[in-house]
């Protein structure tokens, strides 16, 4: 299973990535008309590339199994020229400190974006926060709520990727399937959710968000208020953070997480090369240590650590699943309990991960919560 896993991801990666390369550095250079036009180059050339029988669509066996659905937006079986063309935009942005949402008319009246002061980097840091309808009511002028902070996927960092999921965590609260929470979504940083060079995601976030929104906010300003969730390269980082930060946070709940990433960089130093991305995959050091195993390992041998409320949630059909599970197992062997989630029809992607199974992963948080 696993080495097939490895020939569907080295079938995107190979074209893909060079593509969103390509278009990603050409983003910094043109605008608007051009930048559109350049896209429409890349996905031009992307289905010359894969599809195999000439219909000028892709299909999820032209080389994207276990991620199609995030390209097939409208679900029909097929990833047309113009799916392509929104998911490759959206996706390949410049970096920014601050994101917001593209379409402000279409943002759910209960989010917002907002912005805080970083001293370290000496400029505004952008996130989104979902506030429940009773927050600013009369009645619950005195009243504090928990937090779930949520990593996006991909990189660079953008707050505003994942902000879709806010219709499932409102219905979720409107219905009474979970207590009424704040919801809030984080920019990672241009390598998302790590210290890297002159952008210190992680520390922006843990040192300077987490402060601010308690702050700003009538949060339980405390660890058995707080709680962490992620997907993707967010659930990388929410691991890592996760064991290395377990005094801040009483539940965690990483998905979709590429933990054979994570044991490269173990295996390496802490120096990640994706070898998915073929011979010219930068390298990139975090430092040795500074992994999901390593710092699973360090949190299992420290016994004053405060015990995790952990979950590990994604789908079944998703080309990170099977490294999903060997960590998983991993876990199990440190002695470190875990629940698990996982949504047998669904591939790589979160939205449909929480139309699935969103409220069981909420409800795991709101039965940690100790207001």
């Amino acid at each position: 299973m696993i080495g097939e896993i490895g020939k569907n991801m080295n079938a995107i990666f190979k074209w893909l990535l060079p593509l969103l390369v390509v278009l990603a550095a050409g983003f910094y250079w043109v605008w608007d008309e051009r930048t559109n036009l350049i896209a429409t180059m890349v996905v031009s050339q992307l289905i010359e590339n894969l599809d195999a029988n000439d219909d000028g669509v892709l299909s999820e066996e032209e080389g994207f199994e276990g991620m199609f659905s995030l390209l097939d937006a409208n679900g029909d079986g097929i990833a047309e020229h113009s799916e392509l063309l929104t998911f490759i935009v959206r996706t390949t942005q410049p970096f920014r400190w601050s994101n917001p949402p593209e379409d402000p008319s279409q943002v759910h009246p209960g989010l917002s974006h907002e912005t805080f002061y970083s001293e370290r980097l000496d400029e505004d840091v952008g996130y989104n926060i979902y506030l429940p309808s009773d927050y600013a009511s009369a009645t619950a002028s005195s009243k504090r709520y928990p937090v779930i902070y949520y990593l996006h996927g991909g990189r660079p960092g953008n707050e505003s990727l994942s902000i879709d999921l806010v219709d499932h965590v409102h219905e979720a609260v409107q219905s009474g399937s979970v207590s009424p929470l704040i919801f809030v979504w984080v920019n990672g940083g241009e390598v998302s959710h790590y210290n890297y060079a002159q952008s210190p995601g992680e520390d922006v976030f843990i040192k300077e968000l987490i402060p601010h929104i308690d702050a700003t906010y009538r949060t339980i300003a405390a660890r058995d208020g707080r709680a962490l969730q992620g997907f993707s390269q967010g659930g990388r980082g929410v691991t890592r953070i996760m064991f290395k930060y377990p005094e801040l946070f009483v539940s965690a709940a990483p998905g979709g997480a590429g933990y054979a990433v994570e044991k490269q960089i173990q295996t390496n130093g802490g120096v990640e090369v994706d070898t998915r991305q073929g011979a010219d995959a930068a390298a990139l050091d975090f430092g040795a240590g500074n992994d999901a195993y390593s710092l699973a390992e360090l949190y299992a041998n420290n016994s004053n650590e405060r015990t995790l409320h952990i979950m590990i949630w994604g789908g079944e059909r998703g080309f990170n699943y099977a490294a999903i599970l060997e960590y998983v197992d991993y876990l199990d062997g440190l002695g470190v309990q875990t629940d698990r989630l996982f949504a047998p029809t669904v591939d790589h992607n979160p939205f449909l991960f929480y139309e699935a199974r969103g409220v069981e992963l909420l409800r795991f948080h709101d039965r940690h919560w100790v207001s």
